[in-house]
Formats: C-alpha cells, sequence, structure tokens
C-alpha cells in the first residue's frame, strides 16, 4: 500500500453525491459544522486505517485485516465513499474466510480507492 496522499485522482470523484447531501440536511446552512467534524473525522481514521492495513497485511494477520476492514466499510459507506465500502466488504470476506492468495489484489484496490477517497475528503475540509 502507499502512504496517502492530499492529491487525488482528476475527474469524478470517489463520493457519492446523494450521501454527500444527506449528510449535509444534518446540518442546513452549515451552522454547526457537522459536516466538516463528520469528514474530518473520517479523514483522520481513513489515513489512520490504510497504514494500519499495510501493517496487519505485512504482518499476515488476517485476523486485524478483517477487523479493520469491517470497521472501514461502514463509515465509508455513510460518507458516500460506496466504491472504498465495496472494496472494504470483499476485503473482509476474503479475510473471513482465509482466501489469502486472493487478499493481496484486493487490499491494492482497496488502497487506490481510499487514497482516492482521502484526497476527495481533503478537497472538501475548510483550509
Amino acid at each position: 500500500m502507499n502512504a496517502p496522499s492530499p492529491n487525488g485522482p482528476v475527474g469524478e470523484s470517489p463520493l457519492d453525491a446523494a450521501a454527500l447531501a444527506r449528510l449535509h440536511e444534518l446540518d442546513p446552512g452549515g451552522k454547526t459544522g457537522i459536516v466538516a467534524r463528520v469528514l474530518k473525522t473520517y479523514e483522520q481514521s481513513l489515513a489512520s486505517t490504510l497504514q494500519n492495513l499495510q501493517a496487519a497485511q505485512a504482518r499476515g494477520d488476517t485476523t486485524e485485516v478483517r477487523r479493520l476492514a469491517h470497521t472501514l466499510k461502514s463509515s465509508s459507506a455513510s460518507i458516500g465513499a460506496l466504491d472504498l465500502s465495496a472494496d472494504c466488504a470483499e476485503v473482509e470476506a476474503l479475510a473471513r474466510d482465509r482466501h489469502v492468495a486472493e487478499l493481496p489484489a484486493a487490499l491494492a484496490r482497496l488502497d487506490r480507492d481510499g487514497i482516492g477517497t482521502l484526497a476527495a475528503v481533503r478537497r472538501l475540509l475548510p483550509r
């Protein structure tokens, strides 16, 4: 896995617009700053989880890989990172079923989508 970069892919955002709109509905007008807080918390969690997944993979710790993927799956879906959430579901299932030969490719997809999601979230955060 690569270190997350603040500059993501150009083009279509990996974040679902409808999910982001639902998030914004929690704070019409942005007066409480809840959207920024949620995205900042997710950004920090995602960056940490990508690093922890790399470490767990290097150790061959499929139990930890499964746990991390499961946790990231839900939070990613909640902010609209649907491709990343699907990657997490795949990694979780492979780790649970001990399909270790297939894990590296699935983890590479998760990492790629995670880095793109991280960049997209960072673009949404206030500077």
